[in-house]
Parts: structure tokens; C-alpha cells; sequence
């Protein structure tokens, strides 16, 4: 499947003009109804595409409504930040960043198209139900498999709840390795969506004396 055959804008194919042809996971996505407002929960590799899949899923909606690419670490947000700032540098839309600790209302994020949070700080604007919540239409979980995680598992599961009740967006939830992969599908209400395939081969092999035995 061709990036031109896409039904997206046209500043997202010129931005992504030298990845011509989606990867594995990335076409599986597709056909799984990521461009009609399906949540999935997208399992591959790392480096296999999965975060273009969110890329696409955030260009199907702006116009139509935010998006919020939900992180669990400080260090990631910025890295996904100074990304999707690259991203729509050029464009209409605005990309924002609170990864806060301070339990606020924090409203001057409603001027952000795109807005990348922490767990703990959509825990926090969920508490205080902003007003602006209502026009997120999709929801990005980066790391989705720290649900199974003791200290962070808990805060992620109970926004994933308020959120499939309170707002109903899409939700795209991302992962290299998750052990109950159809289990966590039926509770998020999202297609599965399975690929083994990784940009460069992974060899397993056993070290020892100064030599590398792979098996």
C-alpha cells in the first residue's frame, strides 16, 4: 500500500514523501479502519512504523477536533514534541507540550491542536474536567503495555476508563511487546493489529571468550 493512496491531506503525504510505501504494521492499520475512527491496539517491533501510524490517525482528525499522544515519561514527550513540531511546522495547527507535576487546570492548552501530555498530567485535567476534554477525538497511548506497570499501571488504567466514558475518542494504543495482547484489545474496545516484521533482522546469540555464537 502507496502513501498516495491514502485519503489523507495532502501537507502529511509531502511531509512523508520518502517513506512511499507503509510498512507491515502500518498497512495492517489501515485496512483495520485507523482512517475511519477505529481504535486499535497496534503491537510490533521497535522501529516498524507504529509511530506513523499515530501521524495519521492525528492528521485524520485536525480539523475536525484535537488530539492528545499521551506518554509516560518527561524525556519521551519532549522527544515526541520536538517531533510533531517538526511535523506541522508550516501549518495551521499547534502543537503543545505539559508534563507538569502541579494539579491544574493548566488552561491555556486549548489553543493546542495536538497536545502532548503525560499520565499524570491528563490524570490532572481529567480531575478537573477542562471544558476543552470534549473535543479530543483521538488518543494516542505511547507505551500502552506500562498498564501491567505497579506505580504507573493504576493512573493509566483509570484514564483510559474515564475516557472511553466520558469522551469516547479513538484510542491508538502502541507497543513492542505486550504478553495478553487480546486480552488488553477487548478491555480497550480496539482491533488487534499484529506484525512481526522489523527494519533489520534480530539474532539472538550467546557471548563468550570473544566470540559471538547465535543460534
Amino acid at each position: 500500500m502507496n502513501l498516495d493512496d491514502l485519503p489523507l491531506p495532502e501537507p502529511f503525504k509531502k511531509q512523508y514523501r520518502n517513506f512511499p510505501t507503509l510498512t507491515p504494521i502500518q498497512e495492517k492499520s489501515v485496512k483495520a479502519g485507523l482512517l475511519e475512527g477505529t481504535s486499535l491496539l497496534a503491537c510490533a517491533p521497535t522501529a516498524s512504523g507504529k509511530t506513523l501510524i499515530a501521524t495519521m490517525a492525528i492528521y485524520n482528525t485536525l480539523g475536525n477536533g484535537k488530539a492528545i499522544y499521551l506518554v509516560p515519561l518527561k524525556a519521551l514527550g519532549s522527544e515526541k514534541y520536538k517531533e510533531y513540531l517538526n511535523v506541522f511546522r508550516g501549518s495551521e495547527y499547534k502543537v503543545g507540550l505539559s508534563t507538569g507535576d502541579v494539579d491544574s487546570e493548566s488552561d491555556y492548552l486549548a489553543k493546542y491542536d495536538v497536545l502532548i501530555l503525560t499520565t499524570e498530567k491528563l490524570d490532572s485535567l481529567l480531575r478537573h474536567k477542562v471544558g476543552w476534554l470534549s473535543e479530543v477525538k483521538v488518543v494516542i497511548v505511547d507505551e500502552i503495555h506500562l498498564l501491567n506497570d505497579a506505580s504507573r499501571g493504576p493512573t493509566l488504567e483509570i484514564i483510559l476508563t474515564l475516557l472511553k466514558n466520558l469522551i469516547k475518542p479513538q484510542i491508538i494504543g502502541l507497543s513492542a511487546t505486550i504478553g495478553n495482547p487480546k486480552e488488553l484489545a477487548e478491555w480497550l474496545e480496539a482491533t488487534l493489529v499484529i506484525d512481526e516484521w522489523r527494519p533489520v533482522e534480530l539474532k539472538k546469540g550467546i557471548y563468550a571468550e570473544g566470540k559471538v555464537e547465535y543460534y
